[in-house]
This record gives structure tokens, C-alpha cells and sequence, in this order.
């Protein structure tokens, strides 16, 4: 993966650990940003993530928050999916944070198989996007990366490597990291003792870009959130404006088997090698007009308005 660079926003990682933190000084020492422990498991709340959501808002540290997770099965994870947006509501939801929220995901104590690792994880993402509406950060270690497949590459990579040079490794998953965890004995004025230290690969205003708005350019029409799903499977969120339907790019070329490639610097999205000219860009991830590519190539799309489903189905499915 990528190495650190000069410029790029330097953040912090806290729990109750860090007991009573001053904030203001938190954030005149440089930090831009700080992900707060909300929960873990289905029950334990940390006594100190209002406190610490109130007090990082109110100094103007960009926010986010994670959720440790424990589930050895998937429907532990979508129970816990559920702890979580309900904790996160107690600060006004997941669309009140300046980051996204997080899925902590970085021990196995119930010595699972790869596969089923993918599968917890996919579980609990899929269930707090459609409680959330907003996509979730994978947070994990540099070795137990190795074991999410590539059902994952889509969402936001944070990992954890304590080192000032040494780069955390490649997997097959990931190639790069958006934020990385570089130590665990940091020191912050405003925190007694030690804080784990973050760099998100890019600066401050990059990363309120990136993460910032939840809701694309088109601000004057309504958006409702809902569910994508090809041949009746959970591939992703939709996003209706108005009667168009949205779906992420990725999982709409997956679902067509066609290639495609967004262009970050461009903000451009190709299909099979043709620019799109539909596209909204949501959080990090690019998101186009459904129909008129389904129909283009043969798929039948339907939209389920009572439970908010977009569906696809492609050619030989029924």
C-alpha cells in the first residue's frame, strides 16, 4: 500500500481509555479529525461517546464513530448493526456525523473461516447502510485484512499498522488505505496519557469532501434511500431522485458483467469503456442511473415503493 505524505489530515482514535478530553485543545494541536468509540457487541454503550461527540463537534474536529464488532455469525452481526444505529441516534443518526460510521472488525475468537469472516462483515455493512443510509469505513489490522474477500473492496479501508514507515501490507482486497492507524502511543494536548494516531490519505478539506455530504449536488429534489438488489440478492443502496433510481457503480458493472473505472480526479465514470454522463458521486462512491443502462442491455428493472427495493434482473433470470 501507499506510504504517508506531508499535508495529510492527522487524526485520533478514542474510547473511555481516555477518560475527560478538552477538545478545543484536541483540535488546536492539529487534529482534524477523531473516530469515537460508540459500542460494541449488542449491548455496551462507552460511557463517554456523547460526551465525546458533543465536545468534538463543538470544537470543530470532523467526527466519526465506530462500533466494535463481536458476532460470529451473521445474524449476531445484523443484530449488533442495529445497537449500533440505535447508539448513533442518540446523536442525532449517522447523517449527523461528518464521517462515516464504522465497523471495527479485527479479532476471530470464534475461529472462523475466511468466508464466513466476509460474510459477518458484509451482514453487519449491509444492515447499517439500510438503517443509516450512509456507507460504512471497514476499520481492521494490517494481518486480519488478509481475510475479508473481495465482496468488500468497495467500502473505505482504515488499518491499523504502528509503524512511521513501514506501509501496511497489500491484500487482495485492498491496494490502499484511506486511513491509517500509524501508532498507538501517540500524545495530543487535551489527552492525559497515550491516543492512537490516524492519517487519512489526504488533506482535511479532501476528506470533508470525500465524506462530508450525504446528499449529492442535486439538493432541490427529494432523495429517498433504499435497497439494490440483483436476482433477488442485497447487492447495495439505492438513492431515488425524484422517479430516477441511482445504484452504485461498481455492483451495477458486477451485476451486467461489464468493466468500468471511475476517475477520481475527473470525477468521471466509464462503462465498458463509454463515459457515463448520469452519475452522482455519494460518499466516496459513484452511483448511476439505473435504467437506461439496464435497458441498454437487456436487464428489467422494477422499484418496489412500499419497501423502498430497487431491483435488476438480467437476461435469463426469472
Amino acid at each position: 500500500m501507499q506510504a504517508r505524505k506531508k499535508g495529510n489530515a492527522q487524526g485520533i482514535d478514542v474510547s473511555r481509555y481516555q477518560g475527560k478530553i478538552d477538545w478545543k485543545a484536541v483540535k488546536a494541536d492539529g487534529i482534524s479529525f477523531a473516530f469515537i468509540k460508540a459500542s460494541q457487541g449488542q449491548l455496551y454503550v462507552d460511557p463517554t461517546f456523547i460526551t465525546n461527540a458533543k465536545g468534538a463537534k463543538t470544537a470543530g474536529v470532523l467526527l466519526g464513530a465506530y462500533h466494535f464488532l463481536d458476532a460470529t455469525s451473521v445474524d449476531a452481526a445484523k443484530a449488533e448493526a442495529r445497537h449500533f444505529a440505535d447508539v448513533l441516534d442518540q446523536v442525532g443518526g449517522a447523517k449527523a456525523l461528518e464521517l462515516p460510521a464504522v465497523m471495527d472488525y479485527e479479532n476471530n475468537p470464534g475461529k472462523l473461516s475466511k468466508t464466513l469472516i466476509s460474510a459477518v462483515a458484509l451482514a453487519f455493512l449491509l444492515e447499517l447502510e439500510r438503517l443509516t443510509g450512509r456507507k460504512p469505513i471497514i476499520y481492521t489490522g494490517n494481518a486480519f485484512a488478509a481475510n475479508f474477500n473481495a465482496s468488500l473492496g468497495g467500502y473505505p479501508l482504515w488499518i491499523a499498522r504502528y509503524s512511521d514507515t513501514r506501509v501496511p501490507s497489500d491484500t487482495v482486497t485492498w491496494k490502499r488505505w484511506d486511513v491509517w492507524q500509524y501508532s498507538d502511543s501517540g500524545k495530543v494536548a487535551g489527552i492525559k496519557g497515550n491516543v492512537d494516531m490516524n492519517e487519512y490519505d489526504g488533506t482535511a478539506d479532501e476528506l470533508r469532501k470525500r465524506f462530508g455530504a450525504v446528499v449529492p449536488a442535486q439538493e432541490t429534489e427529494s432523495v429517498t434511500p433504499g435497497i439494490f438488489r440483483v436476482n433477488g440478492k442485497e447487492a447495495g443502496r439505492a438513492l431515488l431522485y425524484g422517479s430516477r433510481t441511482y445504484v452504485p457503480l461498481r455492483s451495477l458493472a458486477n451485476a451486467l458483467s461489464l468493466s468500468f473505472r471511475w476517475d477520481n480526479t475527473s470525477k468521471d465514470a466509464y462503462l465498458n469503456g463509454a463515459k457515463l454522463q448520469t452519475v452522482q458521486l455519494v460518499e466516496g462512491t459513484a452511483y448511476v442511473q439505473l435504467r437506461p443502462i439496464a435497458d441498454a442491455y437487456g436487464a428489467v428493472v422494477s422499484w418496489d415503493s412500499k419497501n423502498k427495493i430497487a431491483s435488476l434482473k438480467t437476461k435469463g433470470e426469472k
